[in-house]
């Protein structure tokens, strides 16, 4: 659409997670970094959170892009399944068939097949996306399937992608021994305002085909303040900006424009009302573990109890585990607190509307009441007389009554025959 106006290959702000356009921030960096450690040591699983659009899938998709060909990624996005659904699925991802088996015999065949492709000298990745949404019985059921080991190694390496209520859930007093066998968990802190502003120049830049247009700093202050600094967020805001630009054939993207581009978002619900929070960036834990220069802290590294002893890290449980503050109102909570108001006001509007016409409908009445009844109209007077108008008599008619009208003719003849009877 805006496009050729603006000299620019593709949609730079597109939703999808497309590696190529990964901002090597340093947070993503240090990301990648206790990834790449993670998979390395086959120690066990990997939990990657943060909020929704922090570009938690796009950070997957660069880190499966870089593994060689002896890997086996299998990858799992629908995880709203219970134990046996979840395993099956995982078969089937693998290229395994599950049908008409028993849940003994499908782990004989998935144990089967990990064994094959470790003597095959390759290492097998199973990536959950949306792992908040399994179960404690799923995830003891991914536990479980850790246990499939050699005497160094594990068979099967996992990575947990989700939300940080994933986190919450990883305490419950249920999931500790699942808890003890994660290797690194890094949650993923929103971008500052600096990195904001490098994020949204990198992608117009990795899409330019021309000189590349470029957002003054004011301009991603502006949506660092509004966005939180949430990568997805960013990427709306920043698209509906080229949008309204290329409608009014503006080139030069300004705050006045992203400014009319946050009032359409609002008033069409696409984001809800500005509000202020923060998310203060969690505490780290553990040793140890190589990381990107300028660490945020916002990664924990922890291994085994048989490796505590080590200086890898320590065994991660409620006390270890970087905190996470209460969730920010998402664009989706205020979006609805938007139209639940927007409902109440034009319920208001209708009980208004609907008083006046009841106030109306009885002024109305009695009006009608006060009024004197107009009388009927008299069928002569009303209809008939307008119809037939008296006519005027004949002349010859009252002659004979008229003392002063002349006897005539007639009159002489009926005198003579009235004497001659």
């Amino acid at each position: 659409m805006y496009e050729r106006f603006y000299q620019l290959r593709e949609r730079p702000f597109a939703l999808s997670p497309d590696p190529e356009y990964l901002y090597p921030s340093r947070v993503h960096q240090e990301a990648l970094s206790y990834l790449r450690y993670g998979l390395e040591s086959q120690a066990g699983f990997v939990v990657i959170t943060g909020e929704i659009g922090s570009g938690k899938t796009t950070l997957v998709q660069t880190l499966l892009r870089s593994l060689d060909s002896q890997t086996t990624v299998g990858r799992i996005v629908n995880t709203i399944l219970e134990p046996r659904e979840l395993l099956e699925t995982i078969m089937i991802d693998f290229g395994l068939d599950p049908a008409a088996r028993t849940k003994p015999l499908l782990l004989r065949d998935l144990a089967q097949y990990l064994v094959d492709q470790r003597l095959a000298g390759r290492l097998v990745l199973l990536v959950i996306d949306e792992a908040q949404n399994l179960s404690l019985a799923a995830l003891e059921e991914l536990r479980m399937l850790s246990n499939l080991e050699t005497e160094k190694s594990k068979l099967l390496q996992i990575v947990l992608v989700g939300q940080p209520n994933l986190r919450q859930t990883l305490l419950q007093p249920e999931l500790e021994q699942l808890r003890q066998r994660i290797t690194v968990s890094y949650h993923l802190p929103p971008l500052d305002a600096e990195e904001t502003w490098n994020y949204i120049n990198h992608r117009l830049r990795r899409a330019a085909v021309g000189p590349p247009l470029e957002f003054p700093r004011d301009a991603t202050d502006l949506i660092h303040d509004r966005s939180r600094g949430v990568p997805r967020i960013i990427n709306v805001i920043c698209d509906a900006a080229l949008v309204f630009g290329y409608a009014e054939e503006r080139r030069l993207v300004d705050r006045a424009l992203i400014q009319d581009a946050l009032g359409e978002l609002e008033a069409t619900g696409v984001l809800g009302r500005a509000h202020a929070s923060s998310i203060p960036a969690p505490v780290a834990v553990g040793s140890g573990v190589p990381a990107a220069a300028g660490s945020t802290g916002a990664a924990t590294a922890v291994a085994e109890p048989v490796a505590a002893t080590t200086g890898v890290g320590r065994v991660l449980d409620a006390r270890h585990w970087p905190p996470v503050s209460a969730r920010p109102v998402g664009e989706d909570t205020a979006r609805a607190v938007a139209l639940d108001q927007r409902e109440q006001t034009l319920r208001q509007r209708e009980r208004e509307l609907a008083e006046q016409r009841r106030v109306l409908a009885e002024e109305y009445r009695l009006l009608r009441m006060q009024r004197p009844a107009a009388p009927a109209p008299s069928p002569i007077t009303a209809a008939a007389a307008p119809r037939i108008a008296p006519q005027p008599a004949p002349a010859h008619r009252f002659a004979a009554s008229s003392p002063a009208a002349p006897e005539g003719f007639w009159g002489r003849v009926k005198r003579v025959m009235l004497g001659a009877s």
